[in-house]
């Protein structure tokens, strides 16, 4: 990931990099060997507090760009992701308008059916973005930018309620109270380098639902999105999901067959992870930052730079 910004086409100087590991990282110094010897500016910081949003809370606060780049330690950045960034902020220069970039898998990993399936609203929502405006609900901390002074104005990432999961979501929330356009830049792209399968997200939904009802107990304005799509498909009856097989190469544009396909692998898919998700919703544990067995996985994500995520452009 480190060395996709040794060859990003942005000018040399434009950009500083600022690594955080979490605070529950156990051996962060195994980090400064990869940090070293790079040819621009990097740092390596430690969160402040457990959790993602204190992360990118304490890389924002040493950045020194008036621009700052999240990205995840699991993505590896396109040779114009930092470029195409800086260019569309210098388009558009006012302090309220934020970029997302895309997310894809990476080249080198198989995508399945499965992994077709989270970037169509559940992982990723790009499909349903029309035009550039792709609205303060897309703001993926996996690749996006905003004006620092921009992100300390809304307060940055709640650390306490929302140390992982929704942090962005709340984040692009409150910063639309305060204006925020996020504007869509399909250019600005980064590989995602991590499979998933539906094992791993049965054991993710638990703390999902967790998170969710923290969300809209602090937003109960905003309908709960996961709900809502898994307890629709609880009460569907069970889906054979034989066109899960097909959304691979069938688009869901394509008349007839496409509608079908993606249909049945919808319901298919929201079944599987319906019943973890409503059991851990109906239960009265809270949404702790002890991330229980998806732990490894979420404090891999943040002991590196998904925590700081870029410095920024400068």
């Amino acid at each position: 990931m480190l060395d996709g910004y040794g060859l990003q086409k942005a000018a040399k100087g434009r950009f500083e990099v600022l690594v955080v590991t979490d605070q529950a990282d156990p051996e962060p110094e195994r980090v400064d060997a990869l940090v070293a010897e790079r040819p621009y500016p990097v740092k390596r910081l430690t969160g402040h507090r457990r959790g993602l949003s204190a992360n990118r809370n304490t890389g924002v606060a040493a950045a020194q760009a008036p621009l700052v780049l999240f990205t995840d330690n699991d993505t590896i950045p396109s040779p114009q992701l930092v470029a195409e960034h800086l260019a569309w902020h210098h388009e558009h220069p006012e302090d309220e308008v934020g970029v997302v970039g895309h997310v894809r898998w990476a080249r080198e990993i198989r995508v399945t059916p499965f992994m077709r399936w989270l970037d169509d609203g559940v992982q990723f929502d790009y499909p349903n973005i029309r035009g550039i405006e792709a609205g303060w609900g897309r703001f993926y901390g996996a690749n996006s930018s905003a004006k620092r002074s921009f992100v300390e104005r809304v307060g940055g990432y709640d650390e306490e309620r929302l140390p992982y999961l929704y942090e962005d979501l709340d984040f692009g929330y409150r910063a639309s109270k305060l204006g925020f356009r996020v504007l869509y830049n399909r250019r600005a792209e980064v590989e995602h380098l991590r499979e998933m399968d539906l094992e791993f997200w049965r054991q993710k939904v638990g703390r999902l639902a967790r998170v969710e009802r923290v969300f809209v107990s602090k937003h109960p304005e905003i309908p709960a999105y996961f709900h809502r799509l898994f307890s629709e498909a609880a009460a569907a009856p069970a889906a054979r999901g034989r066109g899960r097989h097909l959304i691979g190469f069938v688009p869901r544009s394509l008349p007839g067959l496409g509608e079908w396909a993606w249909t049945s692998a919808d319901l298919y898919y929201r079944q599987a992870l319906a019943p973890g998700f409503l059991a851990a919703w109906d239960d009265e544990q809270p949404a702790d930052p002890e991330l229980g067995p998806i732990a490894p996985y979420l404090l891999e994500s943040s002991e590196s730079n998904s925590g700081s995520r870029s410095g920024g452009p400068k």
